[in-house]
């Protein structure tokens, strides 16, 4: 039997969110790949499956699977469960709404959570420009692909422009209009063409390249509606803007007339140690995209826009079931602890973690860069090949972390994580770092 060292209890008898890692058969165990085998037939072949892992339950930061194997969760669900899987408290929320009203439809009735939400945000987004006596408007969503929808529908209604920029290496989703923007890797786009007409693409991290690889080439700015941008690179590779980048975007804006949009569906909520992302560079969008974090993991989006933007009339733009009432319940929930001190924990131990990996990682030959800020860090490597094999390895032996960008892994734990679970992350991540640099660049699988 294996005991705690700390509690003297065996394992298997603490509560799940508060087991360490523990690999019990090699993954995938014999359970997890049978009902792999089973689902496969039944279940798209679009489907990524980064790697083996077939979840029974999880809570905090632990996960187990079908085989009793325990992780640790440095990835959240894909920067979703920003409060950690099943938090007593979103969970309570959810089920006490489940008894009282699930669905009527937010763009046809009135409920107290969907006002309730909306207002929320809007105090919320007092952050972004503090002192300014700016007001905020919501429409919700199912996901970050539905937000940033709504909001090539807001700016185009609003301006009565049509063209819209986004930049090569960003990522908005996977529905057309997004897919339209999306460019950080071929595949997301290969097959789906053709794409929304009128959308251009410039160099991330580049501002002088809006002007002067569109305007003077491509399309006028008196034609753009909006500048859609992540202001910390997510799914593309976890990169920080230059000090110059969102500020230029914002003058460029602000001379053409042209609506600024952040999409923070990865970025905020607190994710980077503060709510909003924005709030390192102090730059004031037009437009806030948000998803992921804002409600633990249930399906949930949201527009924001500033109110003198919001101009569009009754009926242009609804959705039958975005922000129905048990996920705007698990919003409301999730808020009351990212502003409890869950952000102010993302902070604190998001700098812990991106310095002791700089320290563990620096005499490693393969690591090209240790870079983020909060809890979005990204673990840049000499080749692909290295990050997957990494990657791997971290499974097999009990954590879990994705790739990003070309050859970038991704660390983003959920925003409960502790000090005794970084240090967990980084023995883990460094030591597979270390064994798989060992390796020959030619025999890295």
């Amino acid at each position: 039997m294996i005991v705690s060292a700390t509690t003297g209890a065996s394992l298997v008898e603490l509560p799940l969110a508060e087991r360490p890692i523990q690999i019990v058969t090699e993954p995938p165990g014999p359970e997890a790949r049978a009902r792999i085998a089973h689902d496969q037939p039944f279940v798209s072949p679009s489907l990524i499956y980064c790697y083996p892992l077939f979840v029974r339950r999880a809570s905090g930061c632990m996960v187990e699977d079908v085989d009793g194997n325990v992780y640790l969760d440095a990835q959240a669900g894909v920067a979703t469960a920003s409060t950690g899987h099943c938090h007593p408290a979103v969970a309570g929320a959810i089920a006490a709404q489940a008894q009282e009203l699930i669905h009527i439809c937010g763009t046809d009735f009135h409920y107290a959570s969907y006002g309730a939400l909306c207002e929320r945000l809007n105090l919320l987004a007092g952050r972004l420009a503090p002192g300014q006596p700016l007001f905020w408007q919501t429409f919700l969503t199912n996901s970050g692909t539905e937000a940033v929808e709504a909001a090539l529908k807001l700016a185009r209604n609003h301006t009565r422009r049509t063209a819209i920029i986004a930049f090569r290496g960003g990522f908005h989703g996977r529905t057309f209009g997004s897919l339209s923007l999306t460019a950080s890797k071929t595949k997301y786009r290969k097959h789906f063409g053709p794409f929304l007409p009128g959308v251009f693409h410039a160099d991330w991290g580049d501002a002088p390249s809006v002007e002067h690889q569109l305007f003077d080439h491509l399309v006028a700015p008196d034609d753009v509606a909006a500048i859609v941008v992540e202001p910390v690179l997510g799914e593309g590779g976890y990169l920080l803007p230059p000090p110059d980048f969102l500020p230029a975007l914002r003058r460029i804006c602000d001379t053409h007339g042209i609506l600024l949009v952040f999409d923070e569906v990865q970025s905020g909520m607190g994710r980077t140690g503060k709510m909003f992302a924005a709030e390192h560079f102090g730059v004031v969008p037009d437009v806030v995209l948000l998803a992921k974090g804002i409600a633990s993991g249930m399906p949930l989006g949201a527009m924001m826009a500033r109110r003198e933007f919001m101009t569009w009339p009754a009926g242009s733009h609804g959705s039958t079931c975005a922000g129905n009432p048990v996920c705007c319940a698990a919003a409301l929930a999730t808020l009351d602890l990212l502003q409890g001190g869950l952000v102010e924990n993302s902070a604190r131990e998001g700098t812990r973690l991106r310095d002791r990996l700089a320290d563990r990682l620096k005499s490693i030959a393969c690591i090209q860069d240790v870079r983020g800020l909060g809890l979005m860090i990204g673990v840049e490597f000499d080749s692909h090949a290295r990050a997957d094999a990494v990657a791997q390895l971290c499974f097999r032996r009990g954590l879990l972390v994705l790739e990003c960008g070309r050859k970038a892994i991704r660390i983003s734990p959920p925003l409960i994580v502790t000090h005794a679970q970084v240090d967990t992350i980084v023995d883990v991540f460094a030591d597979a770092c270390r064994d798989v640099s060992r390796e020959r660049p030619d025999a890295v699988p």
